[in-house]
This record gives C-alpha cells, structure tokens and sequence, in this order.
C-alpha cells in the first residue's frame, strides 16, 4: 500500500511549474525529506532531462520505493538515508529541492539542513524550499497562523520558520538569496544559489 498525501497532490503543479524554470539547466537534484515519495515520481516524470535523487529518513523508504518501483522510471534514485543532522552524502549535487520541512525540524535540525546544503552544492547550484514562511515575526495568514500553533502543540522546538532567520543560516553558508516567489494556500518558494 502506497502512502498517499492529499497536500502533495494539490501543490504538485504549482510547484513543478516553478521547477521546471530554476532546474531548466540542472543534472542531478537531491530531493531532502522526500516523505511518501509522491512528489519525487511526478517531478521525475515531468523533468526527464535531470536525475532526481530521494532522501529520508529510514522510517520514510519503504513508502517512497513503493511509488519509485511503480513509476519505473530511469532517472530516479532509491531514497538515500539522510537525517538532517548526521551525515550528508559525500556526492555533489547541482540543485536540491525541498518541501515541508523546515516547520517540522527543531531550530537545530534547521541550521543542519543549511549547513549539509551549502555542502552539497555545487557552485552555481540552486537551493529550492517550499513551504510556509513568516515575515519579520509576523504570519502571511490567519490559517498560517492556526497551522504554527499546531505545529508547536505536537512538537514545541517545531513551527514556521521566520525568512529573516533562513536567510541569515544561508548566508553563513555561501547560499546567495535569489526569489521569493508566491505559491498557492499561503506557501512559496525561496530560492538560493551557491
């Protein structure tokens, strides 16, 4: 039984659309918490000229090979384990995608992710996060602002992660900010270079 995520399937479009412009000159994308795997498979299908490379942590691969060995498709990796703060792969990448994942990580977890990030870049490579984003303190949404006081009653060090504070961690990591650009239901993306 393949997990399935409602929110995957209503942002796939969007995002692939976005996608398709910032990875246009892109070989290899590493893809970091790639969750059911969902995301993966239709990006792959839809990006045929890039490899994308799966990644998670162990508990996720069964579900995200489950869609991997569906789709049958060749330019897809089986998901790498990768918890944010531990080891990275040694591989360079010259883009890496993510969704959803800087709310659910602890502050900690976060300053890993850019650190492994800035390493595995290739220079000149793009760094694509998806999400929701607050704006010096404050939420872009009243449903923004339900979904972070949910987030912190399941796991308290988690939340919606401020703009200001994601681009000082990239900075330290020589990942130029480069778009903000507006998503559907209150998400974006942001948008670094190395």
């Amino acid at each position: 039984m393949k997990p399935f995520s409602e929110a995957c399937e209503e942002n796939k479009q969007p995002i692939l659309k976005v996608l398709k412009r910032l990875f246009a000159e892109a070989n290899e994308v590493l893809e970091v918490g790639s969750g059911t795997g969902q995301h993966a498979v239709y990006f792959a299908q839809n990006l045929a000229h890039l490899y994308w490379q799966t990644s998670d942590r162990n508990e996720s691969h069964a579900g995200i090979c489950a869609w991997l060995d569906e789709s049958l498709l060749p330019n897809i990796g089986q998901p790498l384990s990768l918890d944010v703060s531990s080891e990275w792969p040694v591989k360079r990448f010259d883009a890496v995608f993510s969704a959803n994942t800087t709310h659910i990580m602890s502050w900690l977890e976060v300053e890993c992710f850019f650190r492994g990030v800035g390493t595995v870049l290739t220079d000149g490579g793009c760094f694509a996060l998806y999400g929701p984003f607050n704006y010096s303190g404050e939420y872009t949404s009243d449903s923004n602002k339900r979904f972070d006081a949910w987030l912190k009653q399941r796991d308290p060090k988690s939340g919606i992660r401020d703009f200001s504070e994601l681009n000082a961690l990239a900075d330290q990591h020589s990942l130029v900010f480069q778009e903000d650009i507006e998503m559907p239901v209150n998400n974006r993306i942001l948008v670094w270079r190395k």
